[in-house]
């Protein structure tokens, strides 16, 4: 009796898959292919000097990331945290923060 209601299930399953409509829901758009526009990314200044190179970031227009590129040297990042045109700088975009990443489980 149990196999008579498990092959009925799994018989009108199948039905009820292959009756399942495979035309798009009205307004449905499809997805755009290739690179982001140019209107996505921030604005990026390069500034060449003797020195070394200076690399700009900005967001609607405002200065916010300074990335300094000097001939001699590491790289470093001047960044306005808190908006008030006050750059403070690090050595590295990395914060530091590293989430503990041990196993619990393994299937």
């Amino acid at each position: 009796m149990r196999y008579l209601i498990l092959l009925s299930s799994l018989m009108l399953s199948g039905v009820a898959v292959a009756a399942a409509p495979t035309d798009r829901p009205p307004g449905l758009k499809p997805v755009p292919d290739g690179a982001p526009s140019a209107s996505d990314a921030p604005p990026v200044t390069i500034t060449p000097s003797t020195q070394g190179r200076v690399v700009e970031y900005r967001s609607h227009g405002k200065l916010y990331m300074l990335k300094v590129i000097p001939k001699v040297g590491k790289p470093y990042y001047l960044i306005d945290q808190k908006g008030d045109g006050q750059f403070a700088r690090q050595d590295s975009l990395d914060s530091g923060m590293r989430p503990p990443m041990w196993v619990v489980k393994e299937f």
